[in-house]
């Protein structure tokens, strides 16, 4: 492809040499250097805490106590009983009964409670998953699916725990995919009953929390039908078990047994053959079925119904993603403590080893993913205060809430993939003692596993953020020729095909800064890395959407192949656009009032995080023209600088996270490895200075004198 875009006269096109005079090259300063920056730690730990910082801190004290915490090699059995009483706690303190209505005891406060209970994965991740199911998705769906009668009738025993519930929508033969579930509540007019039937083996709802054991009712996800009609998926409230904890007439289930991770939670599965209930227990609030079976709804659009019905249980994703930012931040914490006392081969003294942390591999592996981290953390907040707009009514049209679920969409797969990514990285950089239970990263990294196919697989959710801005795309050029078209695709016009997004402006107008194979002291611009990183996904959103751009007059079959055939390039284009939105978010927080040697420092990380994704993504910089080979050398040759340049501040970095030794409960970043390493150096060097070490067999060679 010919790049026909216009250079600016007043730029190079090429970098002769890699390294010119315009990078940052000066010295590394290291800390107690009275012209090194330096971080104001208490200061950007409030930062961190986001917008409901006080909630944060609120739920960081119960994440403290012991009684609330996981204790390892626990029975299955005593594991979830453990987690059972640690929720009767939560339900008697109000913690996480914040999103509730006022006149039932909550504080309608949507993102609060969002925020104090995804601080819960400190504890222990089967505490947050299952009070989630409890309150986040039983008590949720009750609440915005339902009307007030439902929630005056059942969600005072929801809040209290004395209705422990399941939330039964995925089925064995359908899980992301809920429009096609088996599940059937077709309408008796002559009973005025709903009769629920699991018709099929494949129909039959699994992996549900609090189903095996402890749930006495579920919200139930069904095909309604009446009169004949179906008319979709459609929310149940359905009593599952008697006060013995037997199953109900008609209803049967099984244990999912034991788990890869999270087995304080009793998952089970369900099924259902003839059992009735009232018609008043159809949650209506999106549809309702009349005493001779006349269905009405507000929202006339079947489609339509079906995705304003999922959209108010994002709040889930939301969870997750703030829940796997904090998963990554604990284990980062213990590996960068660990690393700055283990000691290991004396590269740079006969006689001292030297500490982990300073090797540039090391530093390597763990910098860039807390760089990733940041930006998860300041991209979670923007998104918890969307979230809490829609939800408290303060931005909630049509458009708001799509934009939320997209958002929720392109994020919760990043989070959740960075946290499994960067927990395994951590247990490997702190090596064997990384394997022990008692220091945690093994144990988190179990328990999270599920988080990249909770609450929707992540390579779906991100085939439906693709689609969103394929939609947009089409949107911006629905009167344009295909020679317009193609002219756009070539050329990469300046004017950005997103400005209607409504997730945030893809095409926002930055300087043009002619050719893209500039100086490195460019890429600290951050006009420049924006640009880098828009471009790479406007242009593969372009170039899939001329792909497709027949698809619609094609037969059924013949367009599902065409969309099938560039599935990946979709799939990769919204990972981008994730990416770019948690990069743009790291800039702004960048604004924030801060001393400038937290801002230089934290300028360093958010120029690791871009450049990172550049890097990361070379060979497609290479392939389309956007980086000549000089360049790309150039921006590994920068990133290695960077990481040098965070070194003396990676302690501080961690330490902003603010999670106490309560809170990390691992015992190599307690401390003692420091301990041990100077027992170990105070030895060898008494040693030295008695005459007592025995001689080496053979001694080293000292350097010649010139």
């Amino acid at each position: 492809m010919v790049d026909t875009k216009q250079r600016s006269s007043t730029r190079s096109t090429t970098i002769d040499p890699i390294l010119d005079a315009s990078i940052d090259t000066g010295p590394i300063k290291t800390v107690g250097d009275p012209t090194a920056p330096t971080v104001n730690v208490e200061q950007l730990g409030r930062q961190l805490l986001g917008t409901w910082a006080d909630v944060r801190l609120a739920a960081r004290e119960v994440t403290a106590r012991p009684d609330m915490q996981r204790i390892e090699g626990l029975s299955m059995a005593d594991h979830r009983l453990r987690v059972l009483e640690q929720l009767k706690v939560l339900a008697a303190n109000g913690h996480v009964l914040r999103a509730f209505p006022k006149h039932l005891g909550g504080h309608d406060d949507h993102g609060g409670n969002i925020a104090g209970f995804e601080e819960l994965v400190i504890a222990d991740p089967s505490l947050q998953i299952k009070g989630g199911v409890q309150w986040g998705l039983f008590g949720a769906a009750v609440l915005h699916l339902g009307t007030k009668n439902h929630h005056d009738k059942y969600l005072p025993g929801i809040m209290d725990l004395s209705v422990p519930g399941a939330f039964a929508m995925t089925e064995i033969g359908h899980g992301s995919d809920v429009a096609s579930i088996g599940t059937t509540a077709t309408f008796d007019a002559e009973t005025g009953e709903f009769v629920i039937n699991t018709p099929f083996r494949a129909a039959w709802k699994d992996y549900l929390g609090n189903a095996a054991k402890d749930g006495i009712a579920a919200v139930l996800f069904a095909q309604l039908i009446t009169q004949g009609v179906n008319h979709g998926v459609h929310a149940f409230y359905v009593p599952i078990r008697g006060a013995d904890g037997t199953f109900l007439p008609g209803i049967g289930g099984e244990d999912d047994g034991l788990k890869g991770g999270l087995n304080g939670i009793d998952n089970g599965r369900l099924h259902f053959d003839d059992v009735r209930i009232p018609r008043e227990n159809l949650l209506n609030r999106y549809g309702d079925v009349a005493e001779d079976g006349t269905y009405t709804s507000p929202i006339s659009s079947p489609g339509r119904r079906f995705f304003t019905m999922l959209g108010t249980l994002v709040q889930g994703r939301v969870s997750l993603d703030g829940a796997a930012t904090a998963a990554s931040a604990l284990a980062l914490t213990i590996a960068i403590t660990y690393g700055s006392q283990r000691r290991q081969f004396t590269a740079g003294s006969d006689t001292d080893e030297e500490v982990i942390l300073d090797y540039q591999r090391h530093q390597r592996r763990l910098f860039p993913r807390l760089a990733t981290t940041y930006a998860q953390t300041f991209a979670h907040d923007e998104f918890l205060v969307k979230f809490d707009e829609v939800f408290s009514g303060k931005a909630d049209t049509d458009d708001d809430r799509q934009d939320l679920e997209t958002l929720a969409a392109a994020l919760k797969p990043l989070s959740t993939w960075h946290a499994l990514d960067t927990l395994q990285e951590a247990r490997e950089a702190c090596g064997g003692a990384g394997f022990l239970a008692e220091n945690r990263l093994v144990g988190l990294r179990a328990d999270l596993d599920i988080f990249a196919t909770f609450e929707g697989d992540n390579n779906v959710l991100l085939q439906l953020v693709a689609k969103r801005l394929l939609t947009d795309y089409s949107r911006k050029f629905a009167t344009a020729d295909a020679g317009a078209l193609a002219r756009y695709v070539v050329q990469h016009a300046a004017g950005r095909a997103y400005h209607g997004t409504g997730l945030r402006t893809l095409g926002q107008t930055v300087f043009d800064r002619g050719s893209t194979a500039r100086s490195v002291g460019a890429l600290r611009d951050a006009d420049v890395q924006r640009e880098l990183l828009t471009d790479r996904v406007e242009s593969m959103i372009g170039e899939v959407a001329g792909k497709l751009r027949g698809a619609t007059k094609l037969p059924k079959k013949q367009a599902a192949d065409l969309f099938n055939a560039h599935q990946n390039e979709l799939i990769e284009a919204a990972r981008a656009h994730g990416e770019l939105l948690q990069w743009e978010s790291f800039t702004r927080a960048l604004d924030a009032p801060m001393d400038s040697g937290t801002r230089q420092v934290l300028t360093w990380l958010r120029d690791l995080f871009g450049l990172g994704l550049v890097e990361k993504n070379l060979a497609w910089y290479l392939i389309h023209g956007r980086l000549s080979a000089q360049r790309a050398q150039a921006v590994t040759a920068y990133i290695d600088r960077l990481i040098a340049r965070i070194r003396p501040y990676a302690l501080d970095l961690v330490d902003a996270f603010g999670y106490s030794p309560d809170h990390l409960r691992a015992t190599i970043a307690s401390g003692i490895e420091a301990e041990r390493q100077a027992e170990a150096r105070d030895y060898y060097a008494e040693q030295r200075a008695s005459g007592s070490a025995p001689a080496a067999e053979k001694p080293a060679v000292k350097p010649a004198r010139k």
